[in-house]
């Protein structure tokens, strides 16, 4: 961690958990999105941050490639929770952010993200500025970063039901906000009686946006289950969750 470290205090409340208190994983996913909000919004400002803080020409938008999460402990309701966050892995059109959560004085989530850098006009992945290593990455570790989509087509035979998009879904930039697609992975939890979940990934195509008819593909994996979100039978996003005691 040698560049920029962001840290976001919060609280889960009431809109954050499951009946049985314990954090969805769209809640986990919106700390994991405002802390990275948080490093780009006080660059040169204020806020919670350590490290350099000048301004950085030619920053365009990030969108959310692919999300794991690694859950030793899930929050509850009312936890004190601290959030920092760094860039912990550079390509030529993305980044790997590595977020980690505590709950009070206890590690509960290990977040690694893909976020890629979009052109604000063209809505298409470009060049990370030049000025963008030397504050949040100056010391290249070497490691190759991919950008690929790893989660497999849903199989024949998975269980499909209408996934409906809600107003409250879309955000600042028009559509679904990332956070708001694990909605359809709480669902299968509540079917299935709210399992323990150890780890969980979400992997995004093209997104989806207001107005379109979505279904939400299920089926079974040894671990847990993977959903996938398909617009006219394209994959649009597609979560793996692991389940356990």
């Amino acid at each position: 961690m040698d560049g920029r470290v962001a840290t976001l205090d919060c609280r889960v409340g009431l809109g954050d958990v499951r009946p049985d208190s314990t954090q969805r994983l769209d809640a986990i996913a919106r700390t994991v999105q405002d802390v990275a909000d948080l490093d780009y919004a006080t660059l040169g400002g204020t806020g919670t941050v350590t490290g350099a803080g000048t301004a950085v020409d030619g920053m365009g938008m990030w969108i959310l490639r692919r999300l794991t999460l690694d859950i030793a402990h899930t929050p509850r309701m009312r936890a004190e929770c601290r959030a920092r966050t760094w860039v912990s892995g550079i390509g030529a059109r993305w980044i790997e952010r590595r977020t980690d959560i505590e709950a009070g004085d206890r590690a509960a989530i290990a977040a690694t993200a893909i976020w890629v850098h979009v052109d604000p006009v063209r809505r298409s992945p470009a060049p990370i500025p030049p000025g963008f290593a030397p504050v949040w990455f100056p010391v290249p570790d070497g490691r190759r970063i991919s950008a690929r989509l790893r989660h497999p087509p849903p199989p024949a035979g998975a269980v499909r039901h209408g996934w409906p998009v809600r107003a409250t879904d879309v955000d600042v930039l028009g559509h679904v906000n990332n956070a708001a697609y694990w909605a359809a992975a709480e669902e299968e939890l509540a079917r299935r009686g709210s399992p323990r979940v150890r780890a969980a990934a979400i992997e995004f195509g093209g997104g989806v946006e207001p107005g379109e008819p979505v279904e939400a593909v299920y089926a079974d994996r040894d671990d847990g289950f993977g959903c996938w979100l398909c617009v006219g039978g394209e994959v649009r996003a597609s979560m793996t969750v692991g389940c356990g005691p």
